[in-house]
C-alpha cells in the first residue's frame, strides 16, 4: 500500500487533475491525502486577522483537507471518500482520506502548525502500515536532501521527523514535474 500526499499548491499549480489521472494508474492500493490547500492559506489569514488559537486553527485546517478531498472526489468520482485509518481495509482502487478530526484528537496529534497535512500523511501511514509514503509537492526540491534538510528549509512541517521518526515505511518526496513523467 502507498499512502500519496498531494500538496494543494498542486491545485494553484494547475496540475492536480493530472496528478489524479496518474494516480489511477498507480500499481497496488493507493491512498491520497489530500493538503489544504487555498482553503488551509484562508485559515492562516483568519488567524492572523481574528487572532484564534492554533486548536480552533488546527481544525479548521483538517476541515480546509476535507474540502479538498470533495474537490478531489469531484475531479475523480470512481475514487472513493474514506475518513478513519481503520477503513482502508475494504478499499481495492485509490481512496482520499477525508480525515476525522476526532479520531485525529484521540491519536493525541498536536493541534497547532507544526502538524500539516504532511505529518498527517505520516500518521495515516504508520496506521495503515504502508509501504511508502510519497510526498508530491509543486516547489522545486533537491530529492538528494534529507528529511531534516527539508524540514530546515520548510518543505516538510516541523513535526514530520517526529512523526516519522520510528517510521517502517519508505519516504519519499518528489516534485510534480518527476511525478507525472514516472513510468
Amino acid at each position: 500500500m502507498t499512502v500519496i500526499k498531494l500538496g494543494g499548491s498542486l491545485l494553484s499549480a494547475g496540475v492536480l487533475p493530472r496528478c489524479l489521472d496518474r494516480i489511477a494508474h498507480y500499481p497496488g492500493k493507493v491512498l491520497i491525502v489530500p493538503g489544504g490547500g487555498v482553503f488551509a492559506d484562508q485559515v492562516r489569514h483568519a488567524q492572523k486577522d481574528w487572532g484564534f488559537d492554533d486548536i480552533a486553527a488546527h481544525r479548521m485546517a483538517i476541515l480546509a483537507m476535507q474540502q479538498m478531498a470533495l474537490l478531489f472526489n469531484s475531479l475523480k468520482p470512481d475514487f472513493a471518500i474514506f475518513d478513519r485509518a481503520s477503513k482502508p481495509c475494504q478499499i481495492t482502487k485509490p481512496a482520499i482520506w477525508s480525515p476525522d478530526i476526532q479520531e485525529l484528537d484521540n491519536a493525541g496529534i498536536a493541534a497547532n502548525w507544526e502538524i500539516t497535512s504532511d505529518s498527517l500523511a505520516a500518521w495515516l501511514a504508520g496506521q495503515v502500515a504502508a509501504n511508502e509514503l510519497l510526498l508530491v509537492k509543486s516547489c522545486p526540491l533537491d530529492e538528494d536532501s534529507s528529511l531534516h534538510d527539508l524540514q530546515q528549509l520548510n518543505i516538510l512541517d516541523a513535526g514530520f521527523l517526529k512523526i516519522t521518526e520510528s517510521a517502517c515505511f519508505k519516504i519519499t518526496l518528489m516534485n510534480k514535474d518527476r511525478f507525472l513523467t514516472l513510468a
